[in-house]
């Protein structure tokens, strides 16, 4: 039955829970798609090292699906290489790049130092904005955002709300490590090239760098200050702010 459109997106994030809850990942992805009561639907996709598991599940059930890929113009050339490939590979034919307006880039960042003086604001220049401007025209993004990558993910559920605006879904939530290594391996599905020199999570290679045997994974982002996320997820509405040892 159809949920009351009335509902609050807290109350929808909570029945499909409840509709969904045994389900498999890649049956939460493929029912949720064409779900009235979750509506459009698109997939955000960073193409760092984990994103090619998703990636995979989508060019399996709409190889047409939009995903919206995030250029902030400072990526590393091994990840926009990686992007281009999984694109031919895997025949994602929706894949949409987003980048900042250029004028405000113009305008807050000429000379391409804000990082270095505002992660934050960079994050919310090359990043936050420009996805909540592609998010838009969508009722729902798909994330691949799981429980085991920090304390504040312990309790992720498959659907949740994204501020008061539209739904979040997230088919990996229950995963683990090794099931996402299990799924790359028996699907034979080409790594990012930086995994193997050292990079388990990937994001913008000014603030990114190799991790050493031993330390988190995510120790490698904005090493050296206090941040450990770039904006785009959110608790109630808020940007996410957690401690390094918790981070995902």
């Amino acid at each position: 039955m159809p949920l009351d459109p009335g509902l609050s997106l807290s109350d929808r994030a909570a029945h499909l829970n409840e509709r969904y809850r045994n389900h498999a990942a890649i049956s939460v992805m493929e029912l949720a798609l064409r779900d009235h009561d979750v509506g459009e639907t698109a997939l955000v996709s960073s193409f760092g090292a984990e994103s090619v598991v998703l990636l995979h599940m989508a060019s399996v059930l709409d190889a047409h699906l939009p995903v919206l890929f995030i250029d902030t113009q400072m990526l590393f050339p091994e990840t926009l290489a990686y992007q281009a490939e999984l694109a031919d590979k895997l025949g994602l034919t929706n894949i949409q790049t987003i980048r900042a307006d250029e004028a405000a880039v113009e305008f807050e960042d000429p000379d391409g130092t804000l990082h270095q003086f505002s992660t934050d604001a960079c994050c919310a220049l090359r990043k936050t904005v420009p996805l909540e401007r592609a998010l838009s025209g969508y009722d729902a993004w798909i994330t691949g955002r799981k429980r085991f990558q920090a304390g504040t993910r312990a309790a992720l559920e498959f659907f949740e709300p994204d501020g008061d605006t539209r739904l979040k879904i997230n088919p990996l939530a229950m995963w683990g490590r090794e099931d996402i290594e299990d799924y790359i391996v028996n699907n034979r599905l080409p790594r990012h090239p930086l995994v193997a020199k050292g990079y388990p999570s990937i994001g913008c290679a000014p603030c990114t760098s190799p991790v050493k045997p031993g330390e988190d994974p995510r120790a490698g982002r904005w090493r050296g200050s206090n941040k450990t996320e770039c904006g785009i997820h959110f608790i109630n509405g808020k940007p996410v702010r957690i401690e390094k040892d918790n981070a995902a």
